[in-house]
């Protein structure tokens, strides 16, 4: 065996071994929301309270055995103008717990506890913060094609059942 061959073989064995590793099969619970499992990458958001627009990439996976969904996003922000405006990073840990789905949500600066969801099987998912002393939040993830998922994240002020949308987009699956 040629040391070159045995390098690709253990690359190649190491490569499977790290795939299925780092992607699990779902447990029976968390697979309604397999649809979300992916990398994607989105060019076209709308930031409402600025009038600018977003682009940027996430990376869905199962972790934990499959237990619960890992999401890790990159988002670039620019102005009206298309001018660069920064950026931020951010995760957010979806699990079932009690008959339903909840998801923790952090950049850093903020965190939000979504309490609640309503999910179509393998189609949508929408999030909900529980009411309080602050805003209530909302996330929604819906799948138009096999290859592309709309969200919308949307904020109603304390006390209030409207929800204003804060920023939308569309994300293409890359992978």
């Amino acid at each position: 065996m040629t040391a070159h061959w045995r390098i690709g073989l253990a690359a190649a064995f190491l490569a499977t071994f790290s795939q299925a590793s780092a992607d699990p099969a779902l447990s029976p619970d968390l697979s309604r929301l397999g649809f979300l499992v992916g990398h994607w990458r989105s060019d076209d958001g709308k930031v409402a309270d600025t009038g600018g627009t977003s682009a940027g990439v996430s990376v869905i996976s199962a972790e934990a055995g499959g237990a619960v969904l890992l999401r890790r996003d990159h988002t670039d922000l620019f102005d009206k103008n298309g001018k660069p405006a920064g950026g931020f990073e951010q995760i957010m840990m979806i699990y079932p717990e009690k008959g339903t789905f909840r998801a923790d949500y952090s950049d850093g600066q903020h965190v939000i506890h979504y309490s609640s969801a309503e999910v179509a099987p393998g189609k949508s998912v929408t999030f909900t913060s529980a009411p309080g002393g602050g805003p209530t939040f909302r996330l929604s993830y819906d799948l138009k094609a096999a290859d592309t998922l709309a969200v919308t994240f949307a904020m109603a002020p304390p006390g209030q059942a409207a929800f204003n949308v804060v920023a939308a987009g569309t994300l293409k699956k890359t992978d």
